[in-house]
């Protein structure tokens, strides 16, 4: 089976790839044929997610096991894209490079059939040009340590702690 996916990077411009790949390729292949369709350096770290239809991000596949035994990991080069991807779930988010968070949206559109002589993975569309820098991202601070409010409107939760509760810590 023939997995055809559409990989959109997630920016204001128009930026996208439709990409077919057979569906028992593992993530890492998948990886490999994003980087290079969007003609990403491909040496820094990466994750897929996945989602819900709100575009949630969920459990994580990684491209190397950076937890040190400490917890239980799924990596891309041990998970196929059929196991990630289905038509219940034909949503993935894609992060690479995590200090400029490229962040691209995955589709399954379609599962068909692998066409006599034809090369897998392949491109089939392409749309746009990465920008030099990832887009901006939005990510919203916790309002409670926003220097521009005043004692009075923060929260009362056990969470915050102001700059005295940290007076009984020793510094090494």
């Amino acid at each position: 089976m023939i997995y055809k996916i559409r990989v959109i990077l997630d920016s204001a411009d128009d930026v996208l790839r439709d990409l077919e790949i057979p569906a028992t390729s593992t993530l890492e292949d998948f990886h490999n044929i994003i980087h290079q369709s969007f003609q990403l350096q491909g040496d820094e770290m990466a994750s897929f997610y996945e989602t819900d239809d709100e575009w949630n991000q969920g459990q994580e596949y990684c491209l190397f096991d950076m937890s040190g035994g400490m917890e239980p990991v799924k990596k891309m080069e041990d998970t196929t894209i059929d196991q990630a991807l289905s038509k219940q779930k034909p949503n993935l988010i894609y992060i690479y490079d995590f200090l400029s968070m490229w962040t691209f949206m995955i589709t399954l559109v379609d599962i068909d059939q692998a066409e006599d002589g034809e090369q897998y993975p392949r491109v089939l569309f392409a749309m746009g040009e990465l920008p030099d820098e990832a887009p901006d991202r939005n990510f919203e601070a916790d309002p409670r340590f926003d220097n521009d409010l005043e004692d009075d409107d923060l929260n009362d939760d056990d969470d915050y702690y102001d700059e005295e509760s940290f007076d009984d810590y020793e510094l090494y």
